[in-house]
């Protein structure tokens, strides 16, 4: 639980550098790559989704979307549901 909490912390960051560099033109693509890959590496075969932002050329609609965190805490929603329940 605490390591889905880490990632979901660098999530967050992640997605203000998306939010900040990520608008800067000429930039927005080599920033929407890298945090692709980083999806990948947090979350596994989920992080590609992440790569969607490359669909906006202009890096400007993409940054205001938290794609990291949505991943991050969607998976944390569903390992929570995968552990068995306490009694």
């Amino acid at each position: 639980m605490k390591s889905d909490m880490a990632k979901l912390v660098i999530a967050v960051i992640l997605d203000l550098v998306d939010f900040t560099f990520g608008r800067i033109p000429g930039f927005e693509i080599v920033v929407d790559v890298a945090l692709g890959v980083a999806a990948v590496a947090l979350w596994g075969w989920a992080g590609l989704i992440a790569f969607w932002e490359i669909a906006d050329p202009t890096g400007q609609v993409d940054a205001f979307v938290p794609t990291l965190t949505i991943i991050a805490l969607s998976q944390m929603g569903k390992r929570k549901k995968q552990r068995p329940q306490e009694e």
